[in-house]
């Protein structure tokens, strides 16, 4: 099967459902015919990457993910095998869609980057992001290399509600989208307005929400791929073109997945390999950590509809590594240390909303500038995360702090809708190494607790090393622990485990974050010579 370069939405869950039951799907046998081959194990990828899109071009897979408001926004990531994967770039380089997304009087958490739309147009060599902003409008960006330049085609009054973007044969450009009624639009030769669009199938009752769109064109077969939130996949199909009319199939339901204490595998994207092979990458929900991506041979039935492969009755913890050209390279890692050299951040890291670009550098470590004066770390520009590699690992920070002045709070936190951290505290001309839990939102993401101290301890001179490790195996909150060290070696425990919650509703996952702040007056800075994120 020729899967023409087509490209898929992606979905945002709105309930979570327990991860039991079975899968419609071929069982694959466990045993000696797996344990023969060469295998990768799932999550592939065990960091918070939602709503994934994923193609081909050449040799060469690429994937997409939702970001809310952490900038830059929509991560690519590119893989050779399916299995091993890096961050190359972000398709979204700033979240300029309002004073939100800057801190500046109103934020944007659980906003921004949702389930978007990743495409490559062989045409004129183009990657194409597509993805709407505040049930507003839709923002289509371009770029001819992942690692970007990427910039702003066009922006489109229709909101495409978690999009898929389908490259046609012909090189016509659809977008399937919605909300249970699920609509195709078509888009001009130049993609930069809609020229029609018609809804396509509405959701039956019995089934409930279908959302999380991709769009493809398989053996000349239209297809779109969508998501019951958060237990379930089905699939659309039409003989009669891109605007129907669709018949649709359950793929699966209620299937367990391979992470254990995990959700169900679904929403994400379907592509074939070099040699024909065809597998579905889908998400699990596995908070405290987030949603991490799952992959899955995919067999096609004589009549065209897909089946993934199963290991006794469940999304196989282990598959036989798919048959792909040999790598031109090794992929970059997404741990291990960093110390801030050249002109740019690597992509691995995203600011918490937009940074204010005066206050921060790198070269010969990252400086953080104090950028607002709040007691509230959620109000705090330059905010700087790293998603957390599970099941677990530890992030460890050098950090000079001679440069702070009274009132600065510099650290390491775990963040999300209820965090702590462990850092300095600058005050009176004396600075104190703390561990501060209790910083917390509402469903509404309105701070409710701006943090109190459980420890301290004094310390002297200009640097310290920061440690937060982080257990994210999900079924339950999980404990993060915070340590200091003034030598590099013998690190210090401090305050009690900070129990990480496992509640979906801020959809990404716990992060390791770097911040400096001002509670009095702006001017202090620290800068963070090492970071270093490790596993057992």
């Amino acid at each position: 099967m020729n899967l023409s370069w087509s490209h898929q939405p992606l979905t945002r869950r709105r309930t979570l459902a327990a991860a039991t039951g079975l899968a419609v799907g071929a069982l694959v046998p466990p045993g000696p015919a797996l344990a023969v081959a060469a295998q990768y194990t799932n999550p592939v990828i065990w960091q918070d990457f939602a709503d994934i899109d994923i193609i081909r071009v050449g040799d060469t897979y690429y994937a997409s993910a939702s970001t809310m408001h952490y900038s830059p926004g929509a991560p690519v990531l590119r893989s050779y095998d399916l299995v091993n994967w890096e961050i190359a770039g972000h398709s979204v380089p700033v979240l300029d869609f309002g004073a939100k997304y800057d801190l500046n009087g109103t934020r944007g958490y659980v906003r921004g980057i949702w389930a978007s739309s990743l495409a490559y147009r062989p045409s004129n060599r183009t990657f194409y992001w597509l993805g709407q902003i505040d049930f507003a409008r839709t923002y289509l960006y371009t770029a001819t290399a992942v690692e970007g330049p990427w910039n702003r085609l066009t922006t489109i009054s229709t909101p495409y509600y978690d999009a898929g973007l389908l490259v046609d044969t012909d090189d016509t450009l659809y977008v399937a989208y919605g909300n249970t009624t699920i609509s195709v639009a078509q888009l001009s030769p130049d993609g930069r307005n809609q020229i029609r669009t018609q809804e396509v199938f509405r959701t039956p009752s019995s089934v409930g929400t279908l959302e999380g769109a991709r769009f493809y064109k398989i053996n000349g077969q239209y297809y779109i791929f969508l998501t019951r939130p958060a237990n379930g996949q089905y699939i659309l199909k039409s003989s009669s073109g891109p605007f129907g009319p669709y018949t649709m199939r359950q793929v699966l339901l209620d299937l367990r997945g391979p992470i254990p204490g995990g959700g169900v595998p679904h929403q994400g994207g379907l592509v074939q390999t070099q040699s024909g092979a065809w597998y579905y990458m889908a998400f699990v929900d596995a908070y405290p950590g987030g949603r991490m991506p799952a992959l899955a041979p995919v067999t096609w039935t004589a009549d065209g509809w897909p089946v993934v492969q199963l290991v006794n009755g469940a999304w196989g913890a282990a598959y036989p590594s798919p048959a792909v050209t040999t790598p031109p390279r090794q992929v970059t890692p997404m741990t291990g240390v960093d110390t801030f050299d050249g002109t740019t951040l690597k992509p691995r890291w995203e600011w918490n909303h937009n940074p204010d670009n005066t206050k921060w550098s790198v070269g010969n470590g990252l400086t953080l500038r104090t950028a607002t004066v709040t007691h509230d770390l959620y109000w705090a520009r330059n905010t700087l995360t790293h998603r957390i590699q599970g099941p677990t690992s530890t992030a460890t920070v050098q950090l000079d702090h001679s440069a702070m002045r009274d009132g600065d709070r510099a650290g390491l936190a775990l963040l999300r809708d209820s965090s702590a951290w462990i850092g300095l505290k600058r005050d009176g001309g004396a600075t104190r190494v703390v561990m501060v839990t209790g910083l917390t939102m509402d469903s509404n993401w309105n701070t409710t607790g701006t943090g109190a101290e459980t420890a301290s301890a004094p310390v002297s001179g200009g640097r310290i090393w920061l440690r937060a490790n982080a257990d994210i195996r999900p079924g339950a909150p999980r404990p993060g622990t915070f340590s200091y060290s003034t030598d590099g070696v013998t690190f210090t425990r401090l305050g009690p485990a900070f129990a990480m919650g496992n509640d979906w509703r801020f959809f990404m996952g716990y992060r390791f974050a770097l911040f400096n702040h001002a509670t009095q007056t702006l001017g202090g800075a620290v800068r963070v010579t090492r970071f270093e994120v490790s596993t057992p």
